[in-house]
């Protein structure tokens, strides 16, 4: 029968594939390096921005970028361009330039994608140009002076400079500057404090500083009064308060937590779960005391404990990969196949970080991936799936061409070709096909096992596998033997130095076995270096001559004949006189 050339065809690229898959010779990509967040001075907007991305695979990768989701057209960008994977921007833009990053790699096989990185302007605006208002305050009490720190991205640090450049106002127990807000506190002013204060902002990426307009601090009779509590806890008062921690549930601190500018910051190095709760910060003197209080939470990205390995299943089987991950808060899943989101439909099952996909087909090989993200990260995790179609292949697996088996023993026939989906399994002996009753039966994967074998079991054994791909069979052939007897064994005998004997082993076997003797004495095989020693007879005879017999020669002989089907033995003991 012909089939027609579109069958030929499928059946070749299928061969093709699966040959390709087994060999090894193709991979989906694997990340080498991912895209990291970078920060650029905006002064520096005339140099170029390289964001790196380079992976593996078999055939080698190719990339394109997006930028906050959107596909980036390189060939109608003449300012950004490929290096290899990396992304190459010149001309920078603040406004164009900025946003998320994210490289896909992709090759024959299938796509991965890669952690987004963010590319950020940094950059510090002046203060607004105006006058600022004096502040007054009655001697004794306290008073907070406003940064009021200028638009800016990048990370800031804040002093204040008192009067003139360069006396820098010293913290201490009454004064305290804050590096969240740069607002400056002083506790309990003094006439030593009258003067101007300027806010001064530094950006740690531009290299950048700014100063604010001097605000004036004067000294007034009415009086004010107020407190800032935050876990940079300061309190105004006079007396100066004296600040104290503790936790809420009354557990002490570890001996990791510092407490800084006159207990003012508590600081908790490495914040961990153990690390939450509830804290009260005390702020005490003689005319009484402040308690502020707050809840500190435990935020982390998310990192995987559970991940999913490359996998290969024949066409039609049922797949099920899940992934997890710990986060706080709990992460949320997605699953990406070629860089393109999953989602439920027909065979395909996505339920939170499980991917069930029933009935596999050709166009479900690809490069799949698992991302978990919370508030605080996004990871992924990159696998490939191969589907495998081919028809059975005995190749490395066939029958033996002749296999012996002695009457009355139990006979096992494998039947194992390589398929994909797997093969249906036909046994024939002869022509006739082979029915299961009390002594043959045949299991799920194939095997054909005989129990109580008789002479009438042999003869030639075809087991005939098909699927969907094709079909093909291995034939062996099975021979049945009467069991083999030793007819004439050695026995225990006496003799005298010097004597020779012969010590027989004669046995009667089916005519199509190979037969073999050996002989053991003490234990140990007795081989043709030991001129006493000397196997005579035929083929259904292994007699051993010994010659010269010495005292040492006293012990235990053992004739061991060995067929195609078994193995038999006897046994004398020789006394030497």
């Amino acid at each position: 029968m012909t089939l027609p050339w579109k069958q030929l065809l499928l059946l070749s690229i299928i061969d093709c594939l699966a040959e390709c898959l087994d060999s090894g010779s193709f991979h989906g990509p694997r990340w080498r390096m991912e895209p990291g967040d970078l920060f650029i001075p905006v002064d520096s907007i005339e140099e170029e921005a390289t964001l790196t991305c380079d992976a593996k695979g078999i055939p080698p990768p190719q990339y394109r970028w997006s930028l906050n989701g959107t596909l980036i057209n390189l060939e109608l960008d003449h300012r950004r361009r490929l290096s290899g994977g990396n992304l190459i921007i010149r001309s920078l833009d603040r406004y164009q330039d900025g946003g998320r990053y994210q490289c896909t790699a992709y090759n024959t096989i299938g796509a991965i994608l890669s952690r987004r990185a963010s590319l950020q302007f940094a950059y510090l605006d002046h203060f607004k140009l105006h006058t600022r208002s004096a502040v007054s305050v009655r001697e004794g009490q306290g008073v907070v002076l406003l940064c009021g720190t200028p638009t800016s991205s990048g990370d800031l640090s804040y002093a204040w400079v008192f009067n003139e450049y360069p006396y820098f106002v010293q913290q201490d127990n009454r004064r305290f500057v804050s590096q969240e807000t740069g607002n400056l506190y002083i506790a309990k002013v003094e006439p030593s404090d009258v003067g101007n204060y300027t806010c001064v902002v530094m950006n740690s990426i531009t290299k950048g500083k700014v100063h604010s307009s001097p605000t004036s601090l004067v000294l007034r009779k009415d009086a004010a009064k107020g407190s800032v509590v935050t876990l940079e806890c300061f309190a105004l008062g006079n007396p100066v308060a004296e600040i104290t921690w503790k936790r809420a549930n009354g557990v002490p601190f570890p001996s990791k937590v510092k407490m800084k500018y006159s207990n003012a910051v508590l600081e908790i190095p490495s914040f961990q779960q153990d690390d939450t709760g509830g804290y009260e910060c005390v702020a005490e003197n003689k005319m009484g005391k402040n308690i502020a209080t707050g809840r500190l939470a435990f935020h982390a990205k998310p990192q995987w404990i559970q991940t999913m390995r490359d996998t290969a299943l024949a066409i039609e089987e049922r797949l099920h990969w899940e992934c997890r991950a710990n986060g706080k808060p709990k992460p949320s899943y997605n699953w990406l196949k070629n860089g393109q989101v999953l989602i439920t439909e027909e065979r395909v099952h996505v339920d939170n970080g499980v991917l069930l996909i029933s009935s596999l087909n050709l166009s479900d090989a690809g490069m799949y991936q698992c991302v978990a993200e919370n508030k605080y990260g996004v990871i992924y995790f990159s696998t490939e799936l191969m589907v495998l179609a081919s028809p059975p292949d005995f190749t490395g697996n066939l029958l033996r061409a002749l296999l012996k088996a002695k009457a009355g023993t139990i006979v096992t026939l494998e039947c194992k070709p390589q398929a994909y989906p797997t093969a249906s399994i036909l046994w024939k002996k002869g022509n006739q096909p082979i029915h299961t009753n009390d002594r043959i039966t045949l299991s799920p994967d194939g095997t054909l096992r005989i129990t109580n074998v008789t002479k009438s079991d042999a003869g030639s054994y075809t087991c005939f596998a098909r699927n969907r791909f094709g079909a093909s069979s291995t034939t062996g052939r099975l021979l049945i033997t009467d069991p083999t007897r030793i007819t004439q064994g050695p026995v225990d005998m006496e003799i005298i130095v010097g004597e020779s004997i012969v010590l027989p082993c004669q046995i009667a076997c089916d005519p199509i076995l190979d037969v073999f003797f050996s002989w053991a004495f003490n234990g140990q095989l007795i081989t043709k270096t030991d001129r006493h020693f000397e196997l005579v007879g035929g083929r259904t005879a292994g007699d051993l001559m010994i010659r010269n017999i010495q005292l040492n020669h006293a012990g235990k002989y053992i004739c061991v004949v060995d067929t195609d089907v078994e193995s038999l033995s006897a046994v004398a003991i020789l006394i030497v006189k």
